[in-house]
């Protein structure tokens, strides 16, 4: 029903320097007489009184032993004198700057359910999707399942949580849906309704567009807009999110996050507007769809949906450039315990948490 292809990645790579003042002290020496010059030399040469006096009556004695200080000294170890820093004068590079050149992709979507098997099983038996991996935590009281539509190192993956003996969660309001590429939107409707699936839209064009697209749910109530497209490499393409402020948002993922405003539309008729962000062509990669609904600010987040996990190559620099853009860092950047890999953890301007890090796709939680 699905099909993929492959896409090649891209690398690179950054740097930050601090910059110093310098100070210079200069220190001179006072004119002092030859005796107390010569007391100096007698303490550091252990010269006793019997060997001063030989020295005051004697003058070949007192060259002889001038020189032997002379000669002593000359062949002490000495300790370099003390240098002001030296300023570098290298100017710190901008975090947002930085956020630009860093290698980042949207890695995958963490969410609750209340049944895993019964969720896996319309995951892939209605969607297409395979089951990646699964890991039980029965100390934590917990077990997550991976899905998509490829490898988790290549490919926009669910992961899936279930916590032992919760069966429900609230969606919200804020959350909207996932957005699935399917070939033939028509099929893959009668598909969900074979199996049980719910259909709360039948195929029909986009709003102002001449995609083909439908909406069903899962067994969670978790939304699925089905989009009809060709190959792609992103089967699971895109996930929605309302936003109280749509400008504000654009700014925030475009200076924090580094993405990029791929298309922005607005619906006065309707009364909202949509904002499309990511890495890359929304028809090769997963994109976040920022939607504001006119005069709505505030929505309810629920606590059935809970993150995006995004991947990066300084969890440090990417903390600084969010907390710049006035998000909330929630876990200070660092590697997490018994795991080679270290996260940062925040909310956007209107309370939605993302993950980011610096690790293997999967490693991220």
């Amino acid at each position: 029903m699905l099909r993929t292809m492959a896409l090649p990645s891209s690398s690179s790579s950054p740097p930050l320097s601090v910059s110093t003042q310098m100070k210079q002290h200069i220190k001179q020496d006072s004119f002092r007489p030859h005796s107390l010059k010569f007391s100096s030399m007698q303490k550091e040469n252990n010269i006793n009184d019997d060997n001063v006096a030989s020295f005051n009556q004697n003058p070949s004695r007192r060259l002889a032993l001038l020189k032997l200080g002379a000669d002593e000294n000359m062949m002490r170890p000495r300790t370099p004198p003390k240098m002001a820093p030296v300023s570098t004068a290298v100017a710190e590079e901008n975090p947002l700057e930085w956020v630009n050149k860093d290698k980042r992709r949207m890695l995958h979507v963490v969410y609750r359910v209340g049944d895993l098997e019964k969720t896996i099983k319309f995951y892939t038996e209605c969607l297409g999707m395979k089951l990646l991996r699964k890991r039980d935590i029965p100390e934590e009281r917990y077990t997550n399942a991976f899905l998509g539509y490829g490898p988790e190192d290549s490919h926009f993956t669910v992961e899936l949580t279930y916590n032992y003996g919760v069966d429900k969660y609230n969606i919200g309001t804020g959350f909207g849906h996932f957005g699935i590429a399917v070939e033939d939107v028509a099929k893959t409707v009668n598909l969900v309704k074979a199996k049980g699936g719910k259909v709360t839209s039948e195929p029909g064009l986009v709003e102002g567009g001449s995609t083909m697209s439908a909406f069903v749910e899962d067994p969670d109530g978790y939304k699925f807009e089905l989009l009809e497209r060709g190959l792609t490499p992103e089967p699971l393409c895109q996930v929605m999110l309302r936003v109280g402020d749509l400008d504000h948002a654009v700014n925030f993922y475009n200076k924090a996050f580094g993405m990029q405003l791929l298309q922005r539309r607005d619906f006065p008729e309707s009364k909202y507007a949509v904002a499309i962000m990511g890495y890359g062509p929304e028809d090769k990669n997963a994109v976040l769809e920022l939607t504001y609904n006119y005069g709505v600010t505030e929505y309810d987040k629920g606590n059935g949906y809970a993150q995006i996990a995004i991947g990066t190559d300084d969890v440090y620099k990417s903390a600084k450039a969010i907390e710049l853009c006035g998000g909330s860092i929630i876990r200070e950047p660092g590697p997490l315990p018994g795991i080679n890999t270290k996260i940062t953890a925040c909310l956007d301007p209107d309370g939605w948490k993302s993950i980011i890090g610096k690790c293997r796709r999967k490693d991220i939680r």
